[in-house]
């Protein structure tokens, strides 16, 4: 929208299902960017909610140094573990984390901690129809260690708590990630999988039944992903708006807050999105309200959400590498896919941090597959029988 003030009105609320969101948006994101937003700090503020009112000077640093993603997931471990407390030990004697109290806090030690942390690491959860086991990653261990840890020091330093104990957590190895974890599609497989979505080969029954609305809209997403390695709420946040076609270049909001301009000169991917565009995405009387600007539209006229895509992208990659569909790659295997191909054409490891949005080059070392594949090429061609020496 070209106005100063923009205004949306009558868009339906995901979270509640009824109340409808009016939105006054005097920045430059759009409007469907604004409501996911307020979406993640309602969350937020909700869960603080649940949580021990002593904490609510913890919640303000929160919210003055964190963005909202990174604030909702300390506040969900937080949550989890006062939850654990009330189930799984005698520290405290409430029956909901709201009226745990500072002096509880005061009686956890450092081996408390580290029980929970290895507590994390297989547990089941029990509800009406079903047993849910989960089991985590050291990643993951470390992720909430490091939510706890913020949380104590926190409040030893706001003198809520009389002794930092963040000195006796246990350490959690998290293995360094190498070449061989990096999973990505090769070349073949990419093709293979592009084939699929252009002919429907190897699609079931019932997906070709879908694929016959929804080809050209698939190419389109898996052609965005393995071109600009876009993570998956950078892509299904995407507008026709955000799209300047005669500046060649489009707009994407990324992890941190941050905007960023996407170079708009490949033929493969305006060949996909114009055909997507102008044959197959629905007229805007086929559109729910408040999706008229989204790109890519479910069959039912609506934004695709993550999981949706999640899906399609799973469907697809099983099939380019020849295995079951729950066997088939996630949308950040794409965005892998996209990394090593471009570091692997011999492009520079500096240019591939900055179009992936990488905070660290050695993130993006990571993804210096070529290495390997110079060591097949060198052992490929290093015969020493007649008959393959050619």
């Amino acid at each position: 929208m070209s106005e100063e003030r923009k205004k949306s009105e009558g868009v339906v609320n995901p979270s509640s299902g009824k109340k409808k969101i009016r939105v006054s948006n005097k920045t430059d994101k759009p409007d469907n960017i604004v409501i996911r937003e307020a979406e993640i700090e309602a969350e937020c503020r909700n869960l603080e909610k649940e949580l021990p009112t002593f904490m609510r000077g913890f919640f303000s640093y929160l919210h003055s140094s964190h963005l909202p993603m990174s604030r909702r997931a300390y506040l969900l471990d937080i949550r989890f573990f006062c939850r654990y407390l009330i189930t799984d030990t005698d520290i405290t004697d409430a029956e909901d984390p709201r009226h745990i109290t500072s002096d509880d806090f005061n009686r956890i030690q450092g081996a408390d901690i580290n029980l929970f942390i290895d507590f994390c690491r297989n547990y089941t959860v029990e509800d009406e129809e079903s047993i849910h086991v989960f089991s985590n990653s050291n990643r993951t261990l470390a992720r909430k260690k490091s939510s706890l840890t913020v949380l104590f020091k926190y409040l030893y330093r706001e003198g809520v708590l009389r002794e930092n104990i963040t000195d006796k957590f246990d350490p959690i190895r998290v293995q360094r990630r190498t070449e061989r974890e990096i999973k990505a599609l090769d070349d073949d497989e990419v093709m293979k999988m592009l084939d699929a979505v252009n002919t429907g080969e190897n699609l079931t029954k019932k997906e070709r039944q879908y694929w016959e609305k929804t080809r050209k809209r698939d190419k389109a997403i898996l052609i965005l992903f393995l071109t600009y390695g876009l993570r998956i709420s950078e892509l299904q946040q995407l507008n026709i708006s955000s799209f300047n076609f005669s500046r060649g270049e489009f707009k994407i909001f990324r992890k941190r807050g941050k905007e960023s301009l996407m170079p708009l000169n490949n033929r493969t991917v305006l060949k996909a999105l114009d055909e997507y565009i102008n044959e197959e995405r629905p007229n805007e009387e086929h559109i729910a309200e408040g999706d008229e600007d989204a790109l890519f539209l479910s069959l039912q006229g609506r934004r695709m959400t993550e999981r949706a895509i999640r899906e399609l992208v799973k469907k697809y990659t099983s099939i380019g590498m020849g295995t079951s569909r729950d066997a088939g790659y996630s949308p950040h295997k794409l965005r892998a896919t996209a990394a090593t191909s471009l570091i692997g054409r011999g492009n520079s490891i500096y240019d591939v941090q900055e179009l992936l949005d990488h905070e660290n080059v050695s993130t993006t070392q990571l993804y210096a597959k070529h290495k390997l594949n110079t060591k097949r090429d060198l052992i490929g061609r290093f015969e020493w029988d007649d008959e393959f020496d050619k």
